[in-house]
């Protein structure tokens, strides 16, 4: 039994929805729920990221070894600091392959820059983790909401064909019911897109640091790596 104009309500409306309707909106609510669930956990991860290449990138170009550096990015291990893992991969990759005999620098150097490469990779898919959902909640709920506005219209208009004399007060709680659907496809993949977008593009530029990063360990590694070398020669 539909809601009259003058008791209509929001929780009157939903719970006069047919079964299907209620359920298409009890998808939405969760979908709505889990996006933003992963929009605040997202946020806090990116957040902490960003902050964590801009201490590290400091204490890499000051003044120092790196081998203490290395030292001290192994014992944070902070699954987030995302530049301690691509520097500490890097010079794993140096200090194994420099004392490995019939190396030279060349293949010193190309160990390194395939070491970088995985270890940028694997932050890239720690940065994109979740942004599928929220493409997909941002692209398919409008639909899933339609859906339901749809067969909400139809069930109405069925019933008003029982009926002797359609007035507003009996066409307007069905449609009303029936858009509410629509409401909550909107209310779940508006946020989703909003931070799908942002997300990405604070993924993106992140991704741009870490190869930044990844181009000075290089360079720098490799200046300590012919550094050593004229030492010895010189030495010899």
């Amino acid at each position: 039994m539909h809601a009259t104009m003058e008791h209509m309500t929001i929780w009157g409306l939903i719970s006069d929805a047919s079964l299907l309707v209620k359920a298409v909106m009890l998808t939405l609510l969760m979908a709505s729920m889990l996006s933003w669930f992963l929009i605040v956990r997202r946020s806090a991860i990116l957040r902490r990221s960003e902050r964590d290449i801009e201490s590290f990138a400091q204490r890499f170009r000051a003044p120092g070894e790196l081998n203490s550096l290395y030292r001290d990015s192994r014992e944070a291990g902070n699954e987030d600091a995302g530049a301690e893992q691509v520097f500490t991969a890097a010079y794993n990759e140096y200090a194994q392959l420099k004392q490995q005999p019939g190396v030279d620098a060349e293949g010193v150097m190309q160990g390194v820059e395939r070491a970088l490469y995985v270890a940028i990779s694997e932050q890239e898919i720690r940065l994109e983790k979740g942004l599928q959902f929220l493409a997909t909640v941002g692209s398919v709920s409008p639909y899933i909401g339609l859906f339901g506005t749809v067969w909400g219209i139809m069930n109405s208009f069925i019933g008003l064909s029982q009926v002797q004399q359609a007035t507003l007060s009996t066409v307007a709680p069905g449609i009303a019911e029936a858009l509410i659907a629509t409401a909550i496809g909107l209310f779940a993949a508006i946020p989703a897109v909003i931070a799908y977008n942002r997300f990405s593009a604070r993924s993106q530029t992140l991704l741009t640091r870490y190869y930044s990063l990844g181009n000075e360990v290089q360079m720098r590694l490799y200046r300590n790596l012919h550094a050593g070398s004229r030492n010895m020669a010189a030495a010899a």
